[in-house]
């Protein structure tokens, strides 16, 4: 998957995962029955998901949605190629922490839905986004941008410049 693919497909995925939270803010819980059966589905373990734990998250995740967005499109430069390489980094602590989840070194109460949902969902999710994060934070800043449909002119070597004939 080329950076920018892989970069917007990160930024996607945060987006969501902020629009999830913004919702869960209206005190909706779907798709568990209620709030504790989101909390344990989602955490492992019963938690508020009220709209002053949820509304922060929300900001957070929307706002590294949009940072990675803007560096996979060549803007913003070392503040948004550093909010690339934080997501890639949290990213990669929570599927290390799925990881721990999964071999039993994490508690993790085993008859929730969590359990299940960390293995098939959440850990590959974040592994695979760690990874994209990261290749997209290697990738400068360092192409211009054009309008759309106008091709960027590429700079000549400067022998092929020399070599040129001026009217």
């Amino acid at each position: 998957m080329r950076n920018k693919h892989a970069g917007t497909a990160v930024a996607a995925l945060l987006a969501a995962d902020g629009l999830a939270h913004l919702y869960w803010a209206t005190g909706a819980t779907w798709p568990a029955a209620d709030e504790q059966a989101l909390s344990l589905a989602v955490l492992g373990i019963e938690t508020s998901f009220g709209p002053g734990t949820v509304l922060p998250l929300a900001a957070v995740l929307l706002t590294a949605a949009t940072g990675v967005l803007a560096h996979t499109r060549g803007r913003g430069g070392r503040a948004t190629r550093a909010v690339t390489a934080a997501v890639a980094a949290g990213l990669t602590v929570r599927g290390l922490a799925g990881l721990g989840w999964a071999a039993g070194l994490l508690p993790s109460p085993p008859d929730s839905p969590f359990r299940l949902l960390n293995l098939a969902l959440y850990t590959p999710l974040c592994l695979a986004a760690a990874w994209a994060a990261a290749r997209t934070a290697a990738r400068r800043n360092s192409h211009q941008t054009t309008f759309p449909g106008v091709r960027a002119s590429t700079p000549q070597s400067s022998a092929s410049a020399a070599t040129r004939v001026r009217p």
